[in-house]
């Protein structure tokens, strides 16, 4: 696949992720849901941190959770340049399909979150008790670098009681699946999928 094909792929991509974010954004309320079907729901979350909403000051102590945020931040955009090199070299040299729609994949994902984090802050005004708006007048609920990432895909495929006899979780109320994701991170792990289970036809030499 040509450059300018994964150019165009990455764009449609970074469309439909954005698209539905702003969407969820500027209709729902944090924390409001709509049921799509008894195993779907659009569920409206924000996320400032890693995955999993895991933040880099929850293993650093001394660091603030604004300061962990910009880290983070500056972090990503630095992969992300990586990434884009990845991808640059991967079509020139005309490495093999799988490895370049991977790349393309994982670029794209990691962009659209990237988005999020830098400009969400300073685009949109609080989502709390409120639906946000873009571009407030009053200005956004934060600064740049600071944003939240959008997410809103959530499939709680199964919930109930686990057997007592499983070890450590044994009768506890369990949802399966219960992470809350985006069209980000659906590419994202997408391209990390083919990496793995293509592998050998990812780097095989040319």
């Amino acid at each position: 696949m040509s450059l300018k094909k994964s150019i165009l792929f990455i764009i449609i991509i970074l469309l439909i992720d954005q698209i539905s974010k702003i969407y969820i954004k500027t209709h729902f309320v944090l924390g409001e849901d709509v049921e799509v079907f008894s195993w779907f729901k659009l569920y409206f979350v924000e996320n400032d941190g890693m995955a999993w909403g895991t933040k880099i000051s929850d293993f650093i102590s001394f660091i603030s959770d604004r300061k962990a945020k910009i880290a983070l931040t500056v972090f990503r955009i630095i992969a992300i340049c990586g990434i884009g090199y990845w991808l640059y070299d991967a079509t020139k040299k005309q490495n093999s399909r799988v490895l370049i729609w991977a790349v393309a994949l994982i670029f794209a994902g990691a962009m659209g979150n990237i988005i999020d984090s830098v400009f969400y802050g300073v685009l949109f005004n609080d989502s709390h008790g409120q639906v946000a708006s873009f571009l407030p007048k009053a200005g956004g609920y934060d600064s740049l670098l600071h944003g939240k990432v959008v997410d809103m895909l959530y499939f709680p495929l199964w919930k109930g009681y686990l057997p007592d006899w499983l070890p450590f979780y044994g009768g506890k109320y369990f949802t399966f699946f219960e992470p809350v994701f985006n069209i980000a991170d659906v590419a994202i792990s997408t391209g990390f999928g083919l990496l793995i289970v293509f592998n050998k036809r990812a780097f095989k030499s040319n």
